[in-house]
């Protein structure tokens, strides 16, 4: 006769884990997050200090906590014979089956991010090879170690396996959020944007995140979707996992560079995990340029971005891979360059508009309620009034206005004298702590990269660059201002869109 000593964790390190299939039992369980508030995750890691714990299935319910399972082999002809004894602690343990381990590495995660304990966590058991009736039929001391009510058997169905979830407990309405329980636990796919304030990933984000990156692939993206963060976040992933002994990630300028290393740190920050910070870059593409420029001891570029014909003729390894934000407003020549330099690497671009998409984010984060209003008259006048009334009800650092460089410098002077607060020029050439983010913002169309407020003011529209527009109509998260002398193509198109929007 068979003995068991019931129950050891399935919390094991990596290496040593069973990944759960996606059987007829999962795909049932997974369907519940269709028509319910219920958050399925299969087989996702949770990453603590140096290493990674594999969850083989954990739900999230929004008011009972979340629920973990074990994967367990046994069949009926395994069982049939057994008897069961508890092992050391599951006599105390708030729920019949003892994780013992998983429940204190979760635990854990609370207190170091959240300082407190957490949410309550439920176990249950899947014997994908056990019926319920063979189940009737087991040892008693098998059934007692084994609740029939914490165990999904392979010939459970849907609203079954539902209703034992919804039996764990009674509801609780003032719960903590997925983003909060989710973000916590799994910090490869929590965006966090500062110390109060995290966002889980989506599902086409997490899929991205999770999927290795091979060759030359082109993720598609709109501006707001949450892309960037999504590639800081793989980064992070691929770091912590060793997948990559060094990755380059390449921003149109320096201060679109510094605002993301920013965000980069916040996230790290979230993370409280040991990765190497010296792996992971982010480079302009000057910046890249010049240091294989100095590798093959050439002149380096002080400003004007060219490609030497010696540069797509040499190899040079600057990282395993190379991960091209906003591909779309880089000069191709440029992206052609990094085709050339990754052969031997991967590479990834975001918005290559000469590539077929491998991924492909739909969801945009732009407000819904935020407006665009059309104005046909005197811009630099126009600019100034709508500054003013802004100014109302907003503060001077709630509001960009965009333009060409010679209407910025009209705006500057006219509003020296127009309004009493002060007015900031960015130059997106220049470093972050060389700039003041927090007043009234002059740009041009080739300085906007990763700036937004809620207010946005664009102006000569007709002779900018069309990516261009198009990603400065995206800064703004509540009033969208365009303001034109006569219309053109660009004006017409861009009724075209925000009417049809509206209807």
């Amino acid at each position: 006769m068979m003995k068991l000593s019931f129950l050891p964790s399935f919390f094991k390190t990596k290496d040593e884990t069973l990944i759960v299939p996606d059987s007829l039992l999962l795909k049932k369980i997974k369907s519940l997050s269709d028509n319910s508030d219920l958050i399925v995750f299969s087989n996702k890691e949770i990453f603590h200090h140096k290493t990674a714990y594999l969850i083989p299935l954990m739900i999230y319910d929004k008011l009972r906590d979340i629920y973990i399972f074990e994967r367990k082999e046994w069949s009926y002809d395994d069982l049939k014979n057994a008897t069961a004894s508890k092992a050391e602690g599951v006599e105390n343990s708030k729920n019949t089956l003892a994780f013992d381990k998983t429940h204190a590495i979760i635990k854990q995660k609370f207190n170091e991010l959240l300082h407190n304990d957490g949410v309550d966590i439920f176990n249950y058991l899947l014997m994908e090879n056990l019926s319920s009736d063979e189940y009737e039929h087991l040892n008693d001391s098998l059934q007692e170690i084994l609740p029939k009510e914490k165990i999904i058997f392979s010939d459970s169905d849907t609203s079954e396996i539902f209703k034992k979830l919804q039996n764990a407990a009674d509801e609780n309405h003032s719960l903590p959020s997925a983003d909060t329980v989710l973000g916590t636990l799994f910090i490869q796919y929590a965006i966090a944007q500062n110390s109060n304030e995290v966002h889980l990933c989506n599902n086409e984000q997490i899929n991205f995140i999770d999927t290795d990156i091979k060759g030359v692939q082109n993720l598609c993206a709109p501006a707001r979707s949450g892309k960037s963060y999504a590639l800081l976040l793989k980064s992070i992933k691929e770091l912590f996992q060793h997948k990559r002994e060094k990755i380059i990630l390449i921003k149109p300028t320096t201060l679109s560079k510094d605002i993301l290393h920013q965000r980069f740190l916040e996230l790290i920050e979230h993370a409280i995990i040991d990765i190497d910070l010296m792996a992971f870059e982010i480079l302009t593409p000057l910046e890249l340029i010049n240091r294989h420029l100095a590798k093959l001891k050439m002149p380096l570029l002080d400003e004007t971005l060219i490609i030497d014909t010696k540069l797509m003729q040499k190899s040079f390894d600057a990282a395993d891979i190379i991960l091209c934000d906003d591909a779309n407003m880089i000069p191709a020549q440029f992206l052609s360059y990094l085709k050339h330099i990754q052969k031997k690497g991967d590479l990834l671009f975001v918005n290559n508009i000469d590539l077929e998409s491998t991924f492909t984010f739909t969801k945009s984060y732009l407000p819904q309620t935020r407006e665009v209003l059309f104005h046909q008259t005197n811009p630099l006048a126009k600019a100034l009034h709508l500054v003013s009334s802004l100014l109302q009800t907003a503060e001077a650092n709630e509001i960009i206005i965009v333009s060409s460089n010679n209407n910025r410098k009209k705006l500057q002077d006219d509003l020296a004298f127009f309004i009493e607060d002060k007015t900031i020029t960015i130059d997106a050439s220049k470093h972050l702590l060389e700039q003041e983010l927090n007043s009234l913002l002059l740009t041009t169309y080739d300085d906007i990269f990763d700036l937004h407020a809620k207010h946005i003011i664009l102006m000569d529209l007709c002779d900018e660059d069309k990516e261009k527009i198009k990603y400065a109509c995206t800064l703004a998260e509540e009033t969208l201002h365009i303001l034109y002398e006569e219309s053109c193509e660009t004006i017409e198109g861009l009724k075209e869109q925000y009417e049809s929007n509206e209807n």
